[in-house]
């Protein structure tokens, strides 16, 4: 859902979402009242026999978070992730490498291959017939991402540890603010959290208060993602845009 709010509110104007309470809770797994005339939405969820967009919706989310999740055999590998190739009985073709900026691997006998934007299946299948053109008969390939380092998200502010952080295996905003050692003690409850996505940058604000306290959803984060913990000095920078934003909301930065 938190991939089908981003893509909603990346052509959405800020004064918008003061009224979009249904898909603001998405993020804080709150429930919103419905707008009048219209049937309450745990009564249309609950309605499994009836299909309608939001099953479109959902399967397309899955689809595109598939993309980004490590965990997913459609992971899409990038620059600077780390590959064990190996050849079955074949030992001297096992190697790691390491995908280029390019988004390129070079393997024996094989020479430059490209790996950014395919899916690990895809390169066993690019190298099988590499090999099996002129080297070996019917060889047995495996690819597996052993470093997950495309797919990073930044965590800046009042943080212990800021930085550049991997997200291998996928990664929730307050593991991410663990991550980078905890808040300092000067740090705001309210973090802002900015996203590049299709093209489009939004931004958002977040309680974390709420949602240690199993208020609110913990989001899953995707690569790229800026978190900023703020304190007094960081809000003022940012208070133009945040005071506009209700909590965990997402519109286009300006």
């Amino acid at each position: 859902m938190a991939v089908v709010l981003l893509a909603a509110c990346g052509t959405s104007p800020v004064g918008e979402f003061g009224g979009e309470k249904a898909e603001m809770t998405a993020l804080t797994g709150g429930t919103a009242p419905a707008p009048a005339g219209q049937a309450p939405k745990d009564a249309v969820q609950k309605d499994a026999a009836a299909p309608g967009p939001n099953t479109a919706i959902q399967k397309a989310a899955l689809s595109l978070s598939s993309v980004s999740d490590p965990s997913s055999k459609a992971y899409k590998i990038g620059p600077r992730d780390v590959l064990e190739v190996s050849v079955f009985k074949v030992p001297e073709l096992s190697k790691v490498v390491q995908v280029s900026e390019a988004g390129t691997i070079n393997y024996p006998l094989a020479g430059e291959v490209q790996a950014g934007g395919r899916t690990a299946r895809e390169i066993e299948q690019d190298l099988t017939k590499l090999l099996g053109k002129n080297y070996l008969q019917n060889p047995e390939v495996s690819v597996f991402v052993k470093e997950y380092n495309s797919q990073r998200i930044t965590v800046e502010g009042a943080v212990k540890k800021p930085g550049v952080y991997p997200i291998a295996g996928g990664m929730s905003l307050l593991q991410a603010t663990a991550t980078a050692g905890g808040f300092e003690d000067t740090a705001e409850q309210t973090v802002i959290l900015i996203r590049q996505s299709g093209g489009k940058r939004s931004i958002g604000k977040l309680d974390v208060g709420q949602i240690r306290d199993g208020m609110g959803e913990d989001p899953q984060l995707e690569a790229g993602d800026v978190i900023i913990v703020p304190t007094s000095d960081i809000k003022m920078g940012f208070n133009n845009v945040v005071k506009l934003l209700p909590l965990a909301s997402f519109a286009p930065l300006l």
